[in-house]
């Protein structure tokens, strides 16, 4: 024990002489918390609507107010009259416009003589987020357009009452797990893993192999001193990303408690698998090359950025063997829902076998000559 210790020490008089390293590695996951967590949480608004009436009956006038209504209410689209199909259309495809709404002649007599009224939207579907806004927002203002005036005193159709069981989560605080997880790997990755095959390049690691230090000492110091610098990343991600994205309630200490063990569970795991994948490596270019690899191939594919349930089924594969996936769900359950441990015992359980097994592999592997 005393040897780890000695190994330990020295990692962390290292870690706290690179200020650098430890403001990277904590600005990043915020910034792209921040970036992420607006550029994709907002609702889609101030689209550009072009609207052809080449109707110009009380019916289609109607139709036009209740565009303009959305127009200066909820600001999903501005309306923008154009006195042809063919000019709109044209707009359309240089990108002035976002769709373009035309009222048909006829419409009106069609409403009038309930004889299958129809309006039409064109819309620029290379953006499937504008698409998909226009296409529901419009749906919902001929749905209201097709109301009675009169209301019935007994409503005769059945509705929907939606219960949301806990306050809006903005997306914000929906990104704010993976981007805990993300400041963790980034400490693994830059701290641990990258620091082991700089010291390996630089020599610094035969002074290891004249000792009588074994196999499994040298692998426990490198990953216990890895997990202490990944757990630091990862508590002050966790104290300011909360204050940023607003969690309620960000500092209950229970709360905080499971939020630690996760994350300490989640550091022990990503630096035994960054050992494994380290310890037979030499060349210091080869991490570096691999580390948007593995960002991309452990951090997207988690559930962080979008539900899992969108993914094809190889995607899908990826995320059951991805140690991110588990962690992410730990944190996002507890952070946005505050369960106990109950509800997360099955993503601890696979973390910590997760990373029994990768340390034992990379003990195993790990060479005692150059």
């Amino acid at each position: 024990m005393y040897r780890i210790l000695a190994l330990i020490e020295r990692e962390m008089r290292r870690f706290r002489r690179n200020p650098v390293l430890i403001m990277v590695s904590l600005i990043f996951p915020l910034v792209q918390l921040v970036i992420l967590g607006y550029a994709f949480g907002g609702n889609v608004k101030h689209l550009k609507l072009a609207v052809v009436d080449e109707d110009q009956a009380i019916p289609a006038v109607r139709l036009r107010e209740l565009a303009g209504a959305i127009a200066n209410n909820a600001q999903t689209f501005e309306t923008i009259p154009y006195g042809d199909r063919g000019t709109a259309m044209t707009a359309l495809r240089n990108g002035k416009v976002n769709g373009v709404l035309t009222i048909p002649p006829g419409f009106s007599r069609r409403v009038l003589q309930k004889d299958d009224p129809r309006v039409a939207l064109i819309e620029d579907n290379t953006d499937n987020f504008v698409a998909a806004t226009l296409g529901s927002t419009l749906a919902g203002m001929v749905s209201a357009y097709n109301q009675p005036v009169a209301t019935p005193a007994l409503p005769q159709n059945p509705t929907l009452d939606v219960v949301e069981l806990y306050p809006y989560v903005p997306y914000i605080q929906y990104l704010l797990p993976g981007s805990i997880v993300m400041s963790i790997f980034m400490m693994v990755m830059i701290g641990g893993g990258i620091i082991f095959i700089d010291d390996k390049a630089r020599g610094l690691h035969e002074g290891y192999l004249v000792t009588p230090i074994t196999r499994f000492e040298l692998i426990a110091g490198f990953n216990i001193s890895g997990a202490i610098k990944a757990v630091l990343a990862g508590s002050v991600l966790m104290v300011l990303g909360t204050l940023i994205a607003g969690i309620p309630n960000p500092f209950e200490p229970l709360r905080m408690m499971k939020l630690f063990v996760v994350i300490v569970t989640s550091a022990v795991a990503l630096v035994s698998m960054m050992f494994l994948l380290m310890v037979r490596m030499s060349d210091p270019l080869l991490p570096r090359a691999i580390f948007g690899v593995l960002n991309t191939l452990l951090f997207f594919p988690s559930g962080a950025v979008y539900p899992q349930q969108a993914f094809p089924g190889w995607m899908r594969v990826i995320a059951v063997a991805d140690p991110f996936t588990y962690s992410v769900h730990a944190l996002k359950a507890i952070a946005l829902k505050d369960v106990g441990f109950g509800a997360i015992a099955g993503d601890l359980a696979f973390l910590v076998i997760f990373a029994t097994v990768t340390m034992t592999l990379a003990t195993l592997l790990f060479k005692r000559e150059l």
